[in-house]
């Protein structure tokens, strides 16, 4: 089946987005459709990771695998 009618947006995930905030941030503002900014970095304790707030109101980590994924606390 040709990709030719689905939007190069609807196939990225988070997951698939380079380990990288530049990545992150381009992502993000792509998906939200307007400018998203990291508002601070903190270090989770529970999950010995860093987690970047972000104005969506979301926090990102990048998980051992090197993927971004959502932290929910």
């Amino acid at each position: 089946m040709s990709r030719a009618f689905v939007k190069e947006s609807d196939a990225d995930q988070l997951k698939d987005v380079a380990a990288n905030m530049a990545s992150l941030l381009f992502f993000l503002k792509r998906e939200s459709g307007g400018p998203i900014h990291e508002l601070h970095t903190r270090f989770s304790d529970e999950r010995q990771k860093e987690v970047h707030e972000m104005s969506d109101g979301l926090g990102y980590m990048l998980n051992d695998d090197g993927q971004w994924q959502v932290v929910l606390d």
